[in-house]
């Protein structure tokens, strides 16, 4: 069968198929992309060719038009984190700057390990044109190009200097995409020439192919052993990561809480695992954790992380769980993260592992007194959040009542993004979730720009859920453009623009760390000081949102919030939702320390001030051993 690279590549990914539990769907969904000349008679003619001849050949893959590579990437990581790592999106991208722009959104889907297939197109193999336009000449080698820099933020990473190279290739990727211990961001940089070249490919090639993704069990005598540890402890607690959600184990996880009467807290990525109203449900965990989940890890004898790889604000930088005697078993499918704290390991897919410990740890219960601390410790934070939810702040509001007033306008099954400044810390803590896929806060990366981008992938991976993106005004203004995506594929998405002129999140930070606040607000530069200082800048977030072609709502008052949220659900467009917060404060009560390093010696009070207190709680970190 004579055809292209691009050609057979795209009648490739086509045909390409996940399956799990008897569900069968297409891997890659779809193709992303933002044409140029390193890309445009490659793969964007191979796209339409397939599109012009579906009929005949069933390879179409619908085309999507980013308008930031690095959003593209940030969409599909989105699509996948909502198809349940089952299905994704390829990104295709044009030589040079087109293509490292998708490096940042690699290195997101990798952290989160959340599969993307990336197309970065590379200079002539050939290179008989040299240098030719955005080549980069490195003196030390030739075969180097800017796409190397893919190498360390994928999973799996090619480059496919001869046609007949795509084959062994494109077949490693898919296997990559399917794992759920490796998947990640997986690249196939495709040079320009090799891209349009034409080669004689075995029809066995292009044959519908399905990657099992299976559920590993746990074997006997590690769920033994877990049992074991279980059975003895007298104050367990439940950490709920994003493994119980990927593996659909949330009836399982939710019955084997209520069965033992064990706590269940939760990670960003295992929010609404357990509704946060059931009876085991704490809350957060961690630097940015609920009072009650903290105060349960600091006492807890063994501690089951689930699905979880026990980030540095989950452990809040290995100070939370304050039992010297504390003992971790670790429920994951990936070693890697199994291993950590030294646990005791159950290597297993989530749904499984935990049937395994319902069944050994039947008629098993935690005692009453320890059940009735557990309910009046999230009855108390309960109270705790209602306060933060309706504080009467002013003049202008918090951002925890605008939060708050939002929580109470959604559904269930309504989905909120975010990804970066002080909104993060604020949902883990305050958001009320009883649906998994409702809470989308990617916390891994933290990247700044995410949410716009990620708004677009959960609405085409969902379009039944109302969606809401999150977005502070630094996050905005780094990435935007995605708007205008939403406008062209008539996505109705919910956009909450939360403007407090500045970092507010790292301000705050800042500040507890006698730096002052220093260069974290948007500001004209002070003539008398020099620095950023001066007045505040007139940018007008709501008249940008509104010229890419959204409805804007602005508001002032959190009353004039709810009106708004609720004039944008009953839109069938993007809308926008303008409203600005008090930049200073006051935040959620917190419980628990993140260890940011603070300048050992300096001449300012305030940084002196800021290292004793830091010197103080870094005391309480260790190695869990």
């Amino acid at each position: 069968m004579r055809l292209t690279t691009a050609q057979a590549l795209v009648r490739f990914l086509a045909n390409q198929y996940s399956e799990r539990d008897g569900v069968e769907q297409r891997l890659i969904e779809g193709v992303w992309g933002i044409f140029g000349h390193g890309n445009v008679a490659g793969l964007g003619q191979a796209l339409l060719q397939a599109v012009r001849t579906s009929d005949r050949h069933g390879s179409a893959l619908p085309y999507y038009l980013a308008r930031n590579e690095q959003g593209q990437v940030h969409a599909s990581a989105a699509f996948a984190k909502m198809r349940n790592r089952l299905q994704t999106f390829a990104c295709t991208a044009s030589t040079g700057p087109g293509s490292t722009n998708m490096i940042t959104g690699a290195a997101l889907a990798t952290t989160n390990r959340l599969p993307v297939l990336l197309l970065p197109s590379d200079m002539f193999a050939t290179r008989v044109a040299d240098p030719v336009l955005q080549q980069l000449e490195d003196t030390r080698a030739g075969d180097v190009s800017v796409n190397d820099a893919f190498r360390p933020v994928s999973k799996y990473f090619d480059r496919i200097s001869r046609p007949e190279q795509l084959i062994p290739a494109a077949l490693a990727a898919m296997r990559v995409l399917t794992d759920p211990v490796e998947t990640g961001a997986v690249t196939l940089c495709l040079p320009q020439d090799v891209q349009a070249e034409a080669f004689d490919w075995p029809e066995e090639f292009f044959r519908h192919r399905v990657w099992r993704v299976g559920r590993p069990a746990p074997e006997a005598s590690a769920v033994a052993r877990a049992a074991e540890l279980l059975r003895n402890a007298k104050k367990p607690l439940i950490v709920a990561g994003g493994g119980v959600v990927y593996s659909e184990a949330e009836q399982e996880l939710r019955a084997f809480a209520e069965a033992t009467g064990i706590p269940v807290a939760d990670t960003h990525a295992g929010k609404g695992a357990v509704p946060w109203d059931h009876p085991c449900a704490v809350g957060g965990i961690g630097s940015t954790g609920t009072s009650a989940a903290n105060a349960l890890a600091a006492e807890a004898d063994v501690v089951l992380g689930i699905g979880t790889r026990y980030s540095d604000f989950t452990t809040a930088s290995h100070t939370v769980f304050a039992n010297p005697e504390v003992t971790f078993v670790n429920l994951n499918v990936a070693r890697l993260d199994a291993a950590k704290h030294s646990a005791e390991m159950l290597l297993s897919d989530a749904k499984l592992g935990i049937q395994a410990l319902a069944e050994a740890l039947s008629g098993r219960r935690v005692d009453d007194g320890y059940r009735a601390r557990v309910r009046t410790l999230a009855d108390e934070w309960n109270r705790k959040a209602d306060a933060c939810f309706h504080l009467g702040h002013g003049p202008l509001p918090a951002q925890m009542e605008i939060l708050g007033a939002l929580n109470e306008l959604t559904g269930d099954h309504d989905v909120v993004i975010n990804a970066a400044g002080s909104m993060p810390g604020d949902l883990q803590m305050l958001w009320r979730a009883r649906d998994p896929k409702a809470y989308h806060v990617e916390y891994a990366y933290s990247c700044m720009g995410y949410e716009v981008a990620a708004g677009v992938g959960a609405k085409l991976a969902d379009p039944g859920r109302e969606v809401f993106v999150l977005v502070g005004d630094g996050s905005y203004l780094m990435m935007a453009q995605e708007l205008v995506t939403m406008v062209s594929e008539g996505l109705k998405v919910i956009v909450v623009i939360v403007q407090n002129h500045g970092f507010a999140s790292i301000g705050s930070l800042s500040e507890s760390l006698g730096s002052q606040r220093f260069g974290t607000q948007y500001r004209y530069r002070s003539e008398h000081s020099g620095l950023l200082e001066g007045g505040v800048l007139p940018v007008d977030l709501a008249a940008n949102a509104e010229s890419l072609g959204a409805t804007v709502l602005s508001a002032s008052t959190v009353d004039e919030f709810r009106a708004a949220i609720i004039q944008a659900k009953a839109s069938t467009t993007v809308t926008v939702v303008h409203v600005e917060t008090d930049p200073i404060g006051p935040n959620p009560p917190g419980s628990a320390w993140w260890d940011v390093p603070v300048s050992q010696v300096s001449e300012l009070d305030s940084t002196r001030k800021a290292y004793e207190n830091y010197s103080t709680s870094k005391r309480n970190q260790r190695h869990y051993l």
